[in-house]
């Protein structure tokens, strides 16, 4: 096999960062430690790197890889598939280790760990904003065989949030939140709502944002609540400049009733919701992140936190979720598509 190295990207900590942006940093850098022990014990090299901080991804990308030279390379961030096992990493390494030209990814559409064999290609990489759209340009550009491992659902599972971190190691994000003085019983009691919602045949679950058909599909066979889905703006953050704006349904009631209408219009149409924040930003505020509150305000209306948000669009919307007569969880991709797994397992004790 020759010489696979495995590159993850932990962003630089900015001093200035918040409590909760701190916590997010510690979970990732967590799984990146995880990550490296796994892949070195099966025979990558392995380079944790800050570089995530500086250009777009093509420009650190490229940098790197030219200062590594390496044959074959497997790409992702510090927060990517903390779900993933030994099996599944040898199944980016092998392809990374193979005949040029080959590429894998866990989502080709919206990509956080790709495996490359024969990096050379790479020297045209364009500016790209973000590793969603560097299988597209693989297969589109330069002309990659690329595969994905789209249908294994952990695989889908990303670190985006200390909220994701409670989905996937509770304790330890718990105990990351309790340090930093951070309260998680307003998030816990929503999940808890939720889950014990999805086990009553009477109720009626409402899920929102970017799910997918395989989530829905898991809903119908693993829940007993009905389930009532609004699927939307899946794929927002690689569309190109020529498409329409990010427009959402609910996004569109808000803009009649105000952020502050969110609960009551959610229960008006179930008996507890979980809704994907994301999709109602970028409606509210555009695609771009940069445009969006800070992520310490994102971070604390997953949490449910609105005490803690300056923007005050997203302090009304998330006191409206927190205060619904109906539980409802806030959060980003992960929480209504592979993570509605972990929220809502048979069993869950959130409380």
């Amino acid at each position: 096999m020759a010489r696979v190295v495995v590159l993850i990207l932990h962003p630089r900590l900015e001093p200035a960062s918040g409590p909760l942006t701190r916590v997010l940093s510690a979970i990732r850098d967590g799984n990146a430690r995880r990550h490296a022990a796994a892949f070195e014990r099966i025979g990558a090299s392995v380079v944790v790197t800050d570089e995530a901080s500086a250009g777009s991804f093509g420009e650190r990308l490229k940098r790197v890889v030219a200062r590594l030279a390496p044959a074959g390379i497997v790409v992702l961030g510090s927060g990517s598939v903390p779900l993933a096992t030994d099996a599944d990493r040898r199944a980016f390494v092998a392809v990374a280790g193979g005949p040029a030209g080959r590429a894998l990814a866990n989502n080709r559409f919206s990509a956080d760990i790709v495996a490359i064999a024969g990096v050379e290609r790479l020297a045209d990489l364009p500016d790209l904003a973000s590793d969603n759209g560097l299988p597209r340009w693989l297969a589109d550009r330069a002309g990659f065989e690329v595969d994905d491992l789209a249908g294994r659902w952990r695989l889908q599972v990303d670190l985006d949030s200390p909220l994701d971190g409670l989905l996937i190691r509770r304790a330890d994000a718990e105990a990351s939140l309790s340090r930093a003085g951070i309260a998680t019983h307003a998030v816990r009691s929503a999940l808890a709502g939720a889950a014990t919602a999805a086990r009553d045949r009477r109720c009626e679950l409402i899920v929102a944002g970017r799910a997918s058909a395989a989530g829905l599909l898991w809903l119908e066979r693993s829940t007993a609540s009905r389930t009532r889905a609004l699927i939307e703006e899946r794929g927002f953050r690689t569309r190109t400049g020529d498409q329409r704006p990010v427009r959402s349904v609910l996004g569109l009631i808000l803009d009649r009733d105000g952020p502050g209408a969110l609960g009551p219009r959610l229960a008006e149409l179930g008996d507890a919701a979980v809704i994907d924040s994301r999709v109602l930003l970028a409606h509210q505020f555009g695609a771009d992140e940069e445009r969006w509150p800070a992520p310490e305000d994102r971070f604390a209306s997953d949490l449910l936190l609105a005490e803690r948000i300056a923007d005050p669009w997203l302090r009304s919307l998330t006191a409206s979720a927190r205060d619904a007569a109906i539980p409802v969880v806030l959060g980003g991709h992960s929480v209504v598509g592979p993570g509605l797994r972990l929220a809502l397992a048979k069993g869950a004790t959130w409380t």
